[in-house]
């Protein structure tokens, strides 16, 4: 509350000439404002007059508000010794203690003054906006409309209560409390009809609580206003970020970036120039966002906003190390800062750095109390370290006449970032209608996963299977090893070791064939959308034969939410020996075929969503010198995410592409999964 509020205090001072002193020209300039003005006038006065009570008090009142509030309360500390029974002299001092942010010895001192002057609008005003600093929002409403119902309308206590208003809905926003956090703004649009700082505020609120229509119509309701046609445009592109419409958040952005000139608000152009930024990084334009960056950094090499953009920016291109480079430069300059630390996080858990992750997230709560992006982090951070279930339960059938029903669960139980224990148990029967072939299978196995540098995990897995079959009963050893390794950034390899027995039918069952396989796949992700997967299998069994066996694929990715991608598949097989009448093991077997994927990652869906995918495919394979032959393959899945912990899919798919154990045939299989994650927290 400053001193031009307080309209009696004036009043009272101009009335008064000390000494024959006329004082007006100082009294004006702390009603003006001109506060270091007023200092130097009461200053010279205190020199020829150093005991004048309205001096020194003028004085006081102009160094706190110049920011010097240490100054101004001892000077009121003084005149309350000399004065103890001045209410005025006692209105200041209170008020020095608001803006030294004295706040708990503040409400101490203005509750004995409201209870000596009930009346009192600077101390009715001051208790309460000492209770708002306290963030005791309730009260303090109560007593600035008490301080309203003695100076009805006073513009000083009005806008008081708008700012109580907004700062109680955003506790109740922090607090989660989205529908108390709505009321109490809107009951604020009651009071101040349209008023843009509550309507950016709900415009927010809509945005965290993820109500992007409500969201979006509040920022046009802000755009009938041409002066807030900057917050509007650049409110409605974030909102179309996030419903995933990216060329749409680009026009936006690009229509308030284009209308900057030298007329703009200098509080807007930063922010809607951080937008348009944002926005060419959302749509992959790297380049045009890379030499906007290095352009304004010419000149300010150091501003947070612009490293948080450039980091952001190498994010996206998934050049991590660089991004933390500058997420560290942000936090020097300003350690507090938001996106600093919550930026480092995600930087760090993509280099596989997740205990500094942890770090860097819990900075952010310590700064942001109750901040719903670093909450969701940790618990995204989480999930990753919780155990789970896995279960799957399938039926198959072939035009082979050859039907099998297959249970699976497997479990992972992380023990700490780096170390996990693996388990999992199948039961797989199938049988032939027409052989009249059955066979039945169990297999159990154990394992550990462990970190062994940032970009390189390893996977062990140990078991048996024991299986039951016509002609005999036996057990077998199988095994999984590999690595998981991130040679460079958008790149992924996994070479292994899997040891296994061919199962796919009772006949195969039946004949024990063991496959030692030695494979490696390799993922090369770029920037502008492309990507090529490949896989390569090499097999020995123990029926003297041996397999080769090359997959790649060349995709293209056409959306990211959902995720739409299309590209060409080919296959090569060879076999050493050929044994066609025992499975399918040509000498030269190759397949191309062309995609289509649509997916809902489970990964990304919120609970209480659905998500899915689905991939067609449609192709040739030639099977030795034969004549080609079309191929289908039709994959579909579709789930529902009960909670963060809980989700639930069924699936199917249809194909016509020779498999290990026949050319010309169709497989059909279909499943329910669910999984579950144990406890609510890691381990």
């Amino acid at each position: 509350m400053t001193f031009k509020n307080h309209l009696q205090l004036l009043a009272f001072f101009m009335s008064i000439i000390v000494y024959s002193q006329d004082m007006q020209e100082g009294f004006t300039y702390l009603e003006t404002g001109k506060y270091q003005e007023a200092a130097t006038f009461f200053q010279h006065i205190l020199k020829d007059y150093p005991t004048n009570k309205t001096a020194r008090l003028c004085y006081g009142r102009a160094m706190g508000l110049l920011g010097n509030s240490e100054k101004a309360v001892t000077i009121f500390t003084d005149l309350l010794k000399e004065y103890p029974t001045d209410f005025e002299i006692k209105l200041n001092y209170a008020e020095s203690l608001l803006w030294n942010k004295n706040y708990a010895d503040a409400k101490t001192y203005y509750e004995d003054l409201v209870k000596e002057n009930s009346e009192s609008f600077p101390a009715l005003l001051g208790y309460a906006n000492t209770l708002s600093n306290l963030k005791i929002y309730d009260t303090a409403l109560e007593y600035v409309n008490t301080a309203l119902a003695v100076s009805p309308g006073n513009v000083n206590a009005l806008t008081s209560k708008k700012y109580m208003y907004l700062g109680y809905a955003y506790q109740n926003q922090q607090a989660r409390n989205y529908k108390e956090a709505e009321r109490l703004l809107m009951e604020n649009l009651t009071l101040f009809n349209n008023d843009k700082d509550t309507l950016i505020n709900l415009a927010n609120l809509y945005l965290i609580a993820n109500r992007l229509e409500d969201a979006r119509a509040i920022y046009n309701l802000l755009a009938e206003n041409p002066e807030n046609k900057l917050v509007a445009l650049n409110g409605l592109a974030l909102v179309s970020h996030l419903k995933g419409k990216e060329k749409e958040a680009l026009k936006l952005s690009e229509q308030a970036f284009e209308s900057l000139n030298t007329d703009t608000d200098p509080a807007m152009v930063q922010p809607t120039t951080e937008r348009y930024m944002q926005a060419l990084i959302w749509n992959k334009k790297f380049k045009i966002a890379n030499a906007l960056i290095s352009n304004l950094m010419e000149t300010k090499p150091n501003e947070n906003w612009l490293l948080a953009l450039r980091a952001t920016l190498n994010i996206y291109k998934s050049d991590f190390k660089k991004s933390l480079e500058d997420y560290n430069r942000i936090l020097v300059n300003d350690s507090s800062s938001f996106d600093g630390n919550l930026g480092k996080a995600n930087a760090l858990k993509a280099l596989g750095y997740y205990e500094d992750a942890y770090t860097s997230a819990e900075n952010t709560l310590r700064f942001y109390n109750n901040q719903k992006d670093a909450i969701n982090f940790i618990n995204n951070l989480n999930t990753s370290f919780m155990p789970f279930l896995d279960t799957k339960t399938a039926y198959s059938f072939d035009n082979g006449n050859n039907e099998a029903y297959t249970f699976q669960a497997q479990t992972e139980v992380p023990l700490s970032i780096k170390f996990k224990l693996l388990g999992g148990y199948g039961y797989r029967t199938t049988k032939n209608s027409v052989t009249n072939n059955k066979a039945s299978s169990n297999h159990l196995f154990f394992g550990l996963g462990y970190q062994l540098l940032p970009n390189i995990i390893f996977n062990g897995q140990l078991g048996v299977i024991a299986a039951k079959a016509n002609t005999e009963d036996y057990t077998q050893l199988l095994t999984d090893v590999s690595f998981n390794i991130k040679p460079f950034k958008l790149q992924v390899l996994d070479v292994g070791y899997k040891r296994e027995i061919q199962s796919f039918n009772a006949e195969l069952l039946d004949r024990e064939i063991v496959m030692n396989n030695f494979y490696a796949n390799y993922n090369l992700s770029t920037n502008f959308n492309l990507g090529w997967f490949t896989q390569y299998y090499y097999t020995v069994q123990n029926d003297d034969n041996a397999r080769n066996l090359l997959f790649t694929s060349l995709y293209y990715n056409m959306l990211s939410k959902p995720s739409l991608k299309g590209g060409v598949n080919y296959q090569y097989i060879t076999f050493k020996t050929q044994v066609p009448t025992i499975y399918f093991s040509p000498e030269k077997f190759n397949a191309g075929e062309v995609f289509m994927n649509l997916i809902k990652d489970e990964v990304i869906t919120k609970p209480n969503e659905w998500f899915y995918e689905l991939t067609a495919a449609t192709g040739f394979q030639f099977i030795e010198s034969n004549a080609k032959q079309s191929t289908y393959r039709i994959q579909g899945k579709l789930g529902y995410k009960f909670s963060e912990r809980t989700l639930l899919n069924v699936y199917g798919n249809r194909s016509n592409i020779a498999s290990a154990t026949a050319a010309g045939f169709t497989f059909t299989e279909v499943g329910v999964r669910f999984k579950w994650y144990l406890g609510k927290s890691p381990l």
